[in-house]
């Protein structure tokens, strides 16, 4: 009975051997497919996002009466800008996600624990974005009716502005943000490679993640102050439009490299 069993188990063995190779190179496809949709989606809402404005002119400094006019007046871009951000942040996060499997080979750990900050950030992203999309709209509508809720559209408006850095909407919006910068910090060292693309790759992805802590720490001690901090950490943010310029050329290259008819399996 062990004798023709022999052979059956090498074959099978076999089978198995050359079935994972397949596996993980039709994965890595859709990954690097997926990753260049994001890129192209992230440049489609960048550009729409100069088109279309997040709150009245000077935020910062306008008053509540203001900002509840602006928003009766502009209900509808208003909406339309914090969608098109929506779809920037999935597409960002998913792009993301696409570096944590790109890296995973020299940092798997690192690749899990970024994959995990990225998952989390999309979450404290989408909180805000989504009341801004539902309740503010409604808020400042209240508000400007003296309807059902006024007082309590004229209390919560303050703390849901989408201007004033240290407000609670903008609080989710930056955690979100040093969720991301977690995710790069962790990733800056596996996604360096030996050619020219993954070695660029890692350099933005860490200049992305420390600029952004090195802004944090002058903000905690006290180097910043509230009217900069949209600047400051702003800066922070350059490094990511070569970074997905970048990755578009790279995700496409990897594509044309790896066909899917080069594998019959795939």
């Amino acid at each position: 009975m062990l004798e023709p069993s022999g052979p059956l188990c090498e074959q099978r063995n076999k089978l198995q051997m050359t079935r994972q190779p397949s596996e993980s190179g039709t994965l890595s496809r859709q990954v690097n497919r997926f990753g260049l949709w994001c890129t192209v989606i992230c440049m489609a809402t960048g550009v729409i996002a100069t088109l279309l404005p997040l709150d009245v002119p000077d935020g910062f400094r306008a008053t509540h009466e203001e900002r509840v006019q602006w928003l009766i007046e502009n209900r509808d871009p208003f909406v339309a800008a914090w969608v098109n951000q929506i779809v920037a942040m999935v597409s960002l996060s998913g792009l993301f996600l696409a570096l944590c499997w790109r890296g995973r080979s020299n940092g798997p750990l690192s690749a899990l624990l970024a994959g995990g900050a990225v998952a989390m950030a999309t979450m404290a992203f989408a909180i805000p974005k989504f009341i801004a999309i539902w309740t503010i709209p409604l808020l400042a509508n209240a508000a400007a009716t003296g309807g059902v809720g006024a007082e309590m559209a004229a209390l919560l408006l303050p703390l849901l502005n989408v201007s004033i850095p240290f407000s609670l909407y903008t609080s989710f919006d930056y955690l979100g943000f040093w969720l991301y910068e977690v995710f790069a910090v962790l990733m800056m060292k596996p996604l360096y490679g030996s050619d020219w693309s993954s070695k660029l790759i890692s350099i933005l992805v860490g200049l992305f993640g420390i600029g952004f802590h090195l802004a944090f720490a002058c903000l905690l001690l006290g180097v910043i102050q509230a009217p900069g901090i949209e600047i400051s950490f702003g800066l922070s943010f350059g490094p990511l439009l070569p970074l997905i310029l970048i990755l578009a050329v790279t995700f496409w290259r990897d594509l044309k490299q790896n066909p899917p008819n080069l594998n019959p399996e795939s």
